[in-house]
């Protein structure tokens, strides 16, 4: 009886029935699901060299030109490893070392679909997707749904033009190809699977019902989705809805209709105050009107910084914190959102962090030349050496 019970065990592992991973895919099932946005932005993209960065290292371009705009402000950011492309394997497999050494265990890939295709996609799929090492993380998609500007991530190029470039809602055509290279992006050995449902966080609800028209026929296209994901054998899928602010009815609305399984913010949102320490604190008080609101479950972000002055040159930024900026700060609420994944044992315990690369936004986990490896590090001590547990 107890050989029976072993052997329908491991079947239960080899076809994926944990929580969080696929055993058979020699990945570890890990007591928190630590994920670390990846914004794919460092590399030669063909639409993007015609409408944003034409000198062939991507936003690099932007990153390198920004300025001080207040005294004592840290720009232009300087990676310590240099300006490397996020789509090369070679880079990808040093990533992936870096993070699953220190507790990063997911990668979240930042997906755009613009002008009919998809768009900065060669990170994931030249960089990571062909990284040797690339068994040692698992990997979801984001799918970045949000419109751009004209002159969002390329002021210098276009001013003060800030007429669509891109819009954000489609369409069922398009729909129907998205679907079918998320599918495929699913079917990868190391993609993240929840009950062995693949993860697939969609990022912004109004412009995902904009394109439908209606919350009916919105759902109708989750719905062909899922039935894709179901013809490609999984179990079903779990739907993440990235969110910001207080509750809304539209977004609560949305979580029903759409069948959304979980909710989670990208960052801690703007506009702030330029503190980190009550940024970080405004943030965990949305946190409990979110859980107090919601029948599904809410996950806890953690977030590095924020700036995005490099975006505006001409001074007109959304924000950029002032006070209390430090690895240490940061470490503090990286173990607060451990402790709420620990106090909620009827969920998987998933952490978010913004971000792993987010240079332009003063968000990211590799090194630079001012802090060094401390951010990563951080990761390392709440979540590997335990050191700020009770």
């Amino acid at each position: 009886m107890k050989r029976t019970a072993a052997f329908l065990a491991a079947i239960c592992c080899l076809i994926g029935c944990n929580s969080t991973s696929n055993v058979k895919d020699g990945l570890e099932n890990p007591e928190y699901i630590v994920s670390a946005y990846i914004w794919p932005s460092c590399h030669d993209d063909a639409l993007a060299n015609r409408e944003l960065w034409d000198k062939g290292e991507g936003e690099w371009e932007i990153i390198r030109r920004a300025q001080p705009q207040f005294e004592g402000q840290y720009q232009p950011k300087v990676p310590l490893w240099g300006y490397e492309m996020d789509d090369d394997p070679q880079v990808m497999e040093r990533w992936i070392d870096l993070a699953s050494s220190h507790g990063v265990n997911t990668f979240a890939f930042d997906w755009y679909w613009f002008d009919h295709q998809p768009f900065l996609e060669s990170c994931l799929d030249e960089g990571f997707l062909k990284a040797s090492n690339r068994m040692k993380m698992h990997f979801y998609v984001m799918w970045a749904n949000h419109s751009v500007p004209r002159n969002y991530w390329n002021a210098y190029r276009h001013g003060d033009d800030d007429s669509m470039l891109w819009d954000g809602a489609v369409g069922w055509d398009d729909f129907k190809n998205i679907v079918e290279k998320l599918v495929g992006y699913f079917k990868e050995p190391n993609y993240l699977k929840l009950d062995g449902k693949p993860l697939f966080t969609l990022y912004q609800l109004n412009n995902f019902i904009t394109g439908f028209g209606s919350f009916e026929e919105a759902a109708k296209a989750m719905d062909y989705l899922r039935e894709k994901v179901a013809e490609a054998g999984f179990p079903g899928m779990h739907l993440q809805l990235v969110t910001q602010g207080d509750p809304n009815q539209f977004v609560l609305d949305g979580v029903k209709n759409l069948g959304v399984n979980s909710v989670t913010f990208y960052n801690w949102e703007n506009p702030f105050p330029d503190d980190y320490i009550l940024w970080g604190e405004n943030y965990w008080k949305r946190v409990e009107k979110w859980n107090a609101a919601l029948d599904v479950p809410f996950f806890a972000n953690a977030s590095i910084n924020f700036d995005d002055s490099p975006r505006y040159p001409n001074g007109d930024y959304h924000g950029a914190l002032k006070h209390n900026v430090t690895p240490e700060a940061f470490a503090g609420f990286l173990q607060r959102a451990k402790d709420y994944a620990d106090s909620k044992p009827e969920q998987p315990k998933m952490i978010t962090i913004y971000a792993f690369n987010e240079w332009v936004e003063a968000a990211y986990l590799l090194p630079d030349i001012k802090h060094g490896f401390s951010y990563i590090d951080a990761v390392k001590d709440v979540m590997v050496d335990r050191k700020y547990e009770k």
